[in-house]
Formats: structure tokens, sequence, C-alpha cells
């Protein structure tokens, strides 16, 4: 064993020359360092297990052991990224892989919205009773109301200070972001409650429609809601998306136990939703500060299309990473 030790004795202070350098600054070992760290970790792992089935040297064992748990520690540290840097990671691609990777739920959310506009559209514009029933009674906007009276209603702040319209897109927030909650947090309830507050939405919006169709003001009433809509609806319609991930979670966990699946999903949805508040962030300050300007139909149109365009590239190019990923078996960034 004399031998032995004298042979490797230099590699295994070279090795421990290279853990502590490493734990003071793994960044300042240059390429041929940890190229080394690696070879001699390996050598020294051999020469453990060699001390560990011939030798009878205790000391030796537990010097050996520690060296190359703490070169181990070194080597496979997951990389380490500043708050700002996972922030923007996650913004830029790990919110649009997550929603890829479950798109087939946020499509049914989509459908289940979609169909409910519809449905609350047609009901509403054939009978009266539906969109009063649908409609709340406190806005101004109701069946039978008068072109002049929609209108002021749409323009309505236009000249508000800068100030009126920050709280209004703070209240406008807080607003949006309960709704959302609400749909996401009740798909523990096996998504019964989600998928009547999609349908729910989609219902006012429909009937929101219906009372506005009018020759006259569908121009101006798509330009008054598309701007600042495309962003909010889809942000509606994600959390309806994450609320059946939760929910399909309790119904069909898989192989894996309920409280696993749960754990799961309960990460992937969580994500999901601070992507969301995002959304929601820029919903609200396009609500309380575009809508109510002094922009023509046309250009709140274009505001809409570059808003629907930006939307639409990005969960493709999420989608297009995430396949990329699942062959690579990378994670999606997430913000740590």
């Amino acid at each position: 064993m004399e031998g032995f030790v004298a042979r490797h004795k230099p590699e295994w202070d070279e090795l421990e020359s290279l853990v502590r350098g490493g734990r003071r600054s793994l960044g300042r070992l240059s390429a041929e360092q940890r190229r080394r760290l690696d070879v001699l970790y390996r050598r020294t792992a051999v020469s453990l297990a060699r001390v560990d089935t011939r030798g009878d040297d205790p000391p030796l064992a537990a010097y050996l052991h520690g060296l190359v748990a703490a070169a181990h520690s070194l080597i496979y540290r997951p990389r380490r990224t500043s708050v700002w840097t996972g922030a923007a990671q996650f913004v830029t691609e790990g919110f649009a892989r997550t929603v890829a990777r479950h798109w087939r739920l946020h499509a049914v959310a989509a459908v289940l919205f979609l169909g409910g506009m519809l449905i609350g559209f047609y009901s509403s514009r054939s009978d009266p009773e539906v969109a009063h029933s649908l409609w709340s009674a406190q806005d101004p906007r109701q069946p039978g109301a008068t072109d002049e009276q929609l209108q002021t209603v749409l323009r309505h702040g236009r000249d508000d200070s800068a100030d009126r319209k920050f709280s209004f897109a703070s209240l406008l927030f807080q607003n949006n972001l309960k709704v959302g909650l609400m749909s996401l947090a009740s798909g523990i309830l096996a998504a019964v409650p989600t998928v009547f507050l999609i349908v729910l939405n989609g219902l006012h919006l429909g009937s929101f429609l219906a009372i506005h169709d009018r020759p006259g003001l569908r121009a101006e009433t798509w330009a008054w809601l598309l701007p600042h809509g495309i962003t909010e609806m889809t942000a509606i319609v994600l959390c309806g998306g994450a609320g059946l991930l939760i929910g399909s979670a309790v119904v069909q966990p898989g192989r894996v136990s309920r409280w696993a699946a749960l754990a799961a999903a309960g990460r992937d949805a969580g994500r999901t939703c601070v992507g969301i508040a995002v959304m929601l962030v820029a919903a609200a300050l396009l609500e309380s500060y575009l809508r109510q300007s002094h922009l023509t139909t046309g250009q709140r149109l274009c505001v809409a299309a570059i808003s629907a365009l930006f939307w639409i590239g990005y969960f493709a190019w999420g989608g297009v990473r995430e396949r990329s990923a699942s062959v690579t078996g990378d994670h999606a960034p997430a913000i740590r």
C-alpha cells in the first residue's frame, strides 16, 4: 500500500489544490484546469475503490472519500445564474416553453372560451333578455342603448390625467389577476369550476359584442377592444389551461401518486401564473393608456395586429424550443 500511495500522492495533492481553488471561485479555473480536475477526479475515484476493497487504512479511505466528494460537488455543481438572468431567461423562453408543453390543455381552454363567446353573442343578439341576464345592470352599455350612448362610453377617459390612468391600470390588473387566479386555483376541484369560469368569461364577451353589433360601431368597438384584449384574453385562456392542468392531475394522475402529479402540475401552473401576471400588467397598461387615447381606429387596429403577431411568434418560438429541448433533455428555464 505504501508504494500505491507514493505513486498516486502527487495526483491527490494536485486534485486537492484544484478543489481549494474551485471552492474560492470556480469561474477562475482555466479550461485546462477544469479538464484536469475532471481527469484527476476520475483517477482518484478509482484509487478510492481500490483502497476500499483491498486496503486496510481507514484514515486514507476517509481522506479519499472527502476528496472525491469535494471534487464531485464542483464538477456536477448546477450552473448558477443571477436572479435577473433567471428572470430574463424565463421571460424570453421559459414561459413560452411551459405553455407549449401543455398546449393541448390551453387549446381546450381556448375552445371553451370561444364557444362561450359565440353562444353569448348569438343568444344575446336574438334575445335581449339573455343579454340583460349576461351583462351587468350597472353598466351604461345596455341592450337597446343608442349609438350615441355606446360611443360615449367607448370614447370615455381619453382626456384623463396620467395619474388617473395609472390608478385605472392598477384596478384593471387587480381585477383581471383575481379572475385568472380563480380559474387556475379552482382546477383543484377537478377543473369543474375552471370550465365554468372560462365559458362564463366567453359569454360576457359575446354579450358585449352583441350589444355593440351596429353597422356604424363595429370597427370602433373592435379597435376599442383588441389592442389590450388580445393580451388580456390570451392571459385568461392560459389561466384556464393551467387550471385544467391541475384538474387533470387530480382526475388522471397516471402512474404516479395523485400528490406527485399535483406537485408536478403545480410547478408548471405556477410558472404559467408568473408569465400571466406579466401579460396582465401589459394588458392593463394598454387598456388604460392606449385605449383611452386619441389614436384613430386604424392606428388602434394596427397596434392590435402587432400584438397578435407578437404573441403568435412568442408562443410558436416556445413550441420550437420545447420540441428541441425534448430531444436534448434540457429543462425550461425557470425563475430561481
